[in-house]
């Protein structure tokens, strides 16, 4: 979850003129690599070797 702190930081580096959709998709990106982080640190992850065979079911 992003806080008010985060989003104001990052506010601040867009340029003077922006549209609703792009500061959207922005904070979309930032909460799911905070997120991804967060599993990562919690050894929320599937090792190579599972994704390869979860893809090859994909293809079947």
């Amino acid at each position: 979850m992003l806080t008010k702190l985060q989003v104001k930081e990052y506010i601040e580096y867009l340029p003077e003129e922006f549209s609703i959709d792009e500061l959207i998709e922005h904070l979309l990106l930032i909460d799911k690599i905070q997120k991804g982080n967060l599993q990562s640190e919690n050894n929320m992850v599937v090792s190579n070797e599972q994704m390869e065979k979860e893809i090859k079911k994909w293809f079947k």
